[in-house]
């Protein structure tokens, strides 16, 4: 298989419940991650919804292109684009894109049929890899990091309060927004809001890449420099992990943590 993964997730020392949730396939070269939010456990069912409703549209999709019936672009059938497609990314980051707005439309769904799961919401990466080229589908402050040459790269870029304000005013210290009561307000949820804004960042892949999905109680207490630490001194996915998870753990994180690593060769 050209893609090696292994997912951990750990509700932490504070947290009651574990309301984040991912899913790995590497047979469809799929990673997909979600960090929910409400009450009465409603995170839980709101991560594990998007989570399945991606993983079963990719899925799908997959078994009708095997059996040459799927379009593959904008200019076929318009039925599996009912949000549109957009042409400056390809068929695969059009294809999450898609799966992320149908789970938005169930949580809606869930949350309306249900008292207990009103307003609730979810965070989501969605990383596939096919033929060399890397799709990521993006919402919230969940993220996806890229290890290659040596060197971690953040792909995806958070949905939140404090991003904005950095991007309305560059000059801003962030030291000064670190304990804004507003720090940790997301402005891009799955579910939660009238309007979910699916982000898409491609890349093309040459082989010996590392990639890390992790929830906020990862990358909300380790830095670029411990994270590469970790993702570069182990060569097994399963240990990577783990490190990393365990690293959150260890400098304190109040949060549920999770991570999934894959690693991607060129046959």
């Amino acid at each position: 298989m050209p893609l090696r993964a292994y997912g951990l997730t750990d509700k932490g020392h504070v947290r009651p419940t574990n309301e984040d949730c991912f899913a790995i396939h590497e047979e469809l070269g799929l990673c997909v991650i979600a960090d929910g939010m409400g009450g009465h456990n409603a995170g839980e069912v709101a991560a594990r919804l998007a989570v399945d409703a991606v993983v079963d549209y990719v899925a799908s999709s997959q078994y009708r292109c095997r059996a040459g019936v799927a379009p593959v672009g904008a200019g076929e059938d318009p039925a599996p684009w009912p949000f549109g497609f957009d042409p400056s990314f390809t068929a695969d980051g059009n294809l999450l894109r898609t799966a992320i707005h149908l789970a938005d439309v169930q949580i809606r769904e869930a949350a309306f049929a249900s008292h207990d799961y009103a307003g609730m919401g979810t965070t989501i990466v969605a990383a596939r890899i096919s033929e060399g080229r890397l799709s990521v589908a993006h919402v919230g402050d969940s993220r996806l990091y890229l290890v290659a040459g040596g060197a971690l790269r953040q792909l995806t870029q958070d949905d939140s309060w404090v991003v904005s304000m950095l991007a309305h005013d560059p000059d801003t210290d962030p030291l000064l927004l670190e304990h804004h009561p507003m720090r940790n307000a997301l402005t891009n949820v799955v579910g939660a809001r009238s309007r979910t804004e699916v982000h898409l960042v491609e890349q093309t892949l040459t082989g010996g890449e590392r990639l890390l999905l992790s929830t906020d109680g990862v990358h909300g207490v380790l830095d670029e420099r411990r994270i590469a630490r970790v993702m570069l001194e182990e060569d097994d996915p399963r240990a990577m992990a783990h490190g990393v998870v365990n690293a959150a753990l260890a400098r304190g994180s109040r949060d549920n943590c999770t991570a999934v690593v894959a690693v991607y060769s060129r046959r």
